[in-house]
């Protein structure tokens, strides 16, 4: 199993290192993470585009991923990368028991692209370093049922677009100024 997360991890750094990035190069370039933003539409796109995705027979669980900005501005960063890291175990969770269930190439593949994404996010997070230690698995983020694969893509593509880009943008004000002297990178 740590092996696993080992390679996961080192597959996704090798990846980030093709844009010539690091994880402090992740938050401090809104490029990056507008990428995988864009990665997540066109994966969700995808998914919609495949011919009759089955129903799932055992719903997936789903973290709900909605938030007010103004709640999110009053939480610590600590207790956003918990919440998020919550809802990627979730989301990384759906992704591996939809996995199981979607025998045609079109959805398995788009599946485990976002399985892979979801679970670097993960990884990255857990690893990246931080002033409170590392994170503990255990939370209880507020959670829906689903049986549409769709709703997998929608809810991956809200996250990183929603809770993971503020954290980014918001974990950039101190940590990139450090590094640069000033502002994100262009």
């Amino acid at each position: 199993m740590e092996l696993n997360r080992l390679l996961l991890l080192t597959s996704f750094l090798l990846h980030v290192e093709e844009g010539r990035a690091s994880p402090t190069r992740l938050v401090c370039d809104d490029r990056l993470i507008q990428k995988y933003i864009g990665e997540a539409k066109d994966m969700e796109e995808r998914a919609d585009q495949c011919q009759a995705l089955p129903t799932l027979s055992c719903p997936a669980v789903l973290p709900l991923v909605d938030f007010s900005l103004q709640q999110w501005k009053t939480k610590s960063n600590e207790t956003k990368r918990q919440e998020i890291l919550c809802d990627l175990a979730l989301l990384v969770g759906a992704a591996a028991g939809a996995q199981g269930q979607v025998t045609q190439e079109c959805g398995a593949r788009e599946l485990s692209q976002l399985y892979q994404h979801a679970n670097s996010f993960l990884l990255l997070l857990q690893t990246f370093s931080w002033e409170a230690g590392p994170w503990e698995p255990g939370c209880s983020p507020r959670s829906i049922e689903e049986t549409h694969i769709t709703s997998i893509f929608l809810t991956y593509r809200q996250l990183v677009q929603g809770k993971l880009r503020f954290f980014f943008r918001d974990l950039a004000k101190d940590l990139c100024k450090q590094r640069h002297g000033g502002g994100r990178e262009p």
